[in-house]
């Protein structure tokens, strides 16, 4: 697993998890041309703090999208004693969070690199054993891969929507395709 590298002193965590979420805000808004100083405005933070954390624009970049990645994989683990078709498309909704942010700055993002690779994986060991789940109890093809749904959801979320609940109704649909 990927993780982010918080600092050990409980402020100093407290600010990193603030310029954190901060971040992922002003990059889902704004894209990677947020400006850092709003970024740290909006954490409550010196523009300091962000770069005593964050020496670099691309290190924020690589820190949200780990940050991201760790949730997504702590929400397979917290939806896992669902029944299957439940924790699969619980853990679902968390990764449209998922990609929503990673569409806000993959551009910013080296896609060759180690650390993305690393984070891949982390991805699929947590949420393809929900699919693998949900296709033994039936509730899923098993003509389905973990590619394929990754693939339907990421590109469903790049679609423009009216709003939330239309997303969330468009994946809906999709998702009852997946079902025997």
């Amino acid at each position: 697993m990927v993780t982010v590298r918080r600092p050990q002193r409980a402020d100093a965590r407290r600010n990193f998890d603030a310029l954190l979420a901060a971040a992922r805000d002003a990059f889902a808004e704004n894209g990677t041309e947020a400006s850092l100083e709003d970024i740290a405005r909006r954490a409550g933070v010196g523009i300091g703090t962000l770069y005593r954390n964050f020496p670099t624009r691309r290190d924020l970049f690589e820190a949200v999208y780990v940050e991201e990645v760790d949730q997504l994989s702590a929400a397979a683990s917290a939806v896992a004693s669902l029944p299957p078709w439940e924790a699969l498309t619980a853990w679902l909704n968390r990764f449209v969070a998922y990609a929503v942010t990673k569409r806000a700055i993959i551009e910013a993002l080296n896609r060759e690199s180690e650390m993305f690779a690393a984070c891949r994986r982390t991805m699929y060991d947590a949420g393809e054993p929900l699919l693998e789940r949900a296709q033994k109890a039936g509730a899923v093809r098993t003509d389905v891969s973990f590619d394929d749904l990754l693939r339907l959801v990421s590109g469903l979320t790049s679609a423009a929507f009216v709003d939330d609940t239309q997303r969330d109704r468009v994946i809906a649909l999709a998702l009852d395709g997946l079902r025997p």
